[in-house]
């Protein structure tokens, strides 16, 4: 699923249960203007900013990672941290990708808890 189409079914789901998420409402509280939001919701427009992004996680009670994922894009937080070791993380990401979640998961509790 695109992300404009991801963001517009969390909407209108969300919508269905409460009129605060009409597009007019949500682009409000984030910050843009309704048309925009509807032209990203439509796909007509690519996805918008980290800053964008993070309002729109928040408003909408989505994993930012994951939304940021779907837009093709890196939280700058992330960035910053490949950027220091660009090799060890490439290789690390291209070591993970066929790994199963558990193994992933047990890697992030090692890391996460220091036992090294």
């Amino acid at each position: 699923m695109r992300f404009g189409d991801h963001i517009r079914n969390v909407r209108e789901t969300l919508r269905k249960g409460d009129k605060k998420y009409s597009l007019r409402q949500v682009a409000i509280r984030v910050g843009v203007e309704p048309a925009y939001l509807s032209k990203i919701e439509r796909n007509v427009f690519p996805p918008p900013s980290e800053e964008v992004i993070g309002k729109l996680s928040a408003e909408l009670g989505e994993d930012r990672d994951v939304l940021l994922a779907m837009a093709g894009k890196l939280s700058g937080d992330l960035q910053q941290v490949i950027l220091e070791r660009p090799r060890l993380f490439a290789d690390l990401i291209r070591q993970m990708k066929e790994a199963p979640d558990q193994a992933i998961l047990r890697v992030v509790r090692e890391v996460r808890d220091g036992n090294w």
